[in-house]
């Protein structure tokens, strides 16, 4: 689990500080221009959107977030930032449709930290995080399905592949095997005796990551469409941004990553030569450039000062005249 804000927490796993990770290297990446606009797709509790407009006294910001609460918190931002600042409850899938709705496209960069913010875990009655008792509801917006009912609604097999999809999760048939058993003597309605049912049948791995973590991930991707979400938010960005606008993605695990990777690859024309017994496809003229080839990553200093940063990776790639992509070629896989 990620954070954007600057505060202590206790996450999966015990207490963490929570800082906006590779700050520096994200302000860098965007090549932030004289009276730009940028977009934070991912607010949070604002740790880059600040780090933006500090860096120059003439940029423009548009941040959105999809979770009520981080729009409230902002709103002292929205206020030191005089008009600087447009802050939009909604999803960063629609990040294009914000920006032109709010006047403020096309945007000069747009950036994406991916994952959950340490305001959602530091909330227990959120329930993104074991580490203390709560409801099992993990709703970034608190509106629609919840963790709780999927767990207590899908059928076993369907969880388990769930779990194993979104989670990575070896014992995802065991796990779902002990929660339909569990289940059937009372509904599972908080963290903890989720953590405890899971517990029962995962061993804790080598690295100490307690053994819920990969069911919770699976569950939280799930409930929040997160893959999905993120596709949307690629292919927003692509029809959003001017010719020589950064997009610039943070990542912190697998999943996500080769999402993006995949898609930067695919838009930069650095796809997979065919095979030659393939049927030959239409030339496609990039919609980005390649700015770097590899990853970049945190440093010794800040995987020491956020344990968290240890698995951060920062894609960045510029936008080209080409038109975007139709949006068909990036629709979600995960549940809504």
């Amino acid at each position: 689990m990620t954070g954007r804000g600057v505060r202590t927490s206790d996450a999966a796993g015990g207490p963490a500080r929570h800082v906006p990770v590779l700050r520096r290297e994200v302000i860098d990446a965007l090549g932030l221009k004289p009276g730009g606009v940028y977009c934070d797709g991912t607010f949070g509790a604002g740790g880059y959107t600040r780090a933006i407009l500090e860096a120059r006294p003439d940029i423009r910001v548009l941040a959105i977030d999809r979770d009520p609460t981080a729009i409230a918190g902002g709103q002292d931002l929205v206020r030191e930032a005089d008009g600087r600042l447009t802050l939009v409850h909604g999803r960063f899938g629609d990040l294009d449709a914000i920006a032109r709705d709010a006047g403020l496209t096309p945007l000069d960069g747009v950036v994406l930290d991916i994952g959950v913010s340490s305001m959602q875990i530091d909330d227990p009655s959120r329930g993104f995080s074991f580490r203390h008792d709560g409801p099992l509801d993990m709703r970034m917006e608190m509106a629609g399905e919840s963790a709780a009912d999927l767990v207590n609604g899908l059928e076993e097999g369907a969880l388990a592949d769930l779990i194993y999809l979104y989670g990575e999760e070896r014992r995802s048939r065991a796990v779902a095997r002990a929660i339909a058993q569990a289940r059937k003597v009372e509904p599972i309605v908080t963290t903890k005796r989720l953590a405890d049912i899971v517990a029962g049948v995962v061993r804790a791995a080598r690295d100490e990551i307690h053994p819920a973590t990969r069911t919770f991930q699976a569950l939280r991707i799930a409930v929040n469409d997160e893959l999905g979400e993120l596709e949307r938010a690629l292919a927003a960005a692509e029809a959003a941004l001017a010719p020589g606008g950064r997009l610039v993605v943070v990542t912190f695990h697998s999943l996500e990553d080769r999402i993006v990777k995949r898609f930067m690859t695919e838009r930069t024309g650095r796809e997979a030569s065919p095979s030659r017994h393939a049927p030959a496809a239409a030339a496609r003229t990039p919609t980005f450039a390649t700015v770097s080839r590899k990853p970049v990553v945190a440093g010794e200093a800040e995987v020491s000062a956020n344990p968290r940063a240890r698995s951060a990776k920062l894609r960045v790639v510029e936008r080209t005249d080409a038109p975007p992509e139709p949006p068909a070629r990036v629709a979600g896989r995960g549940r809504r």
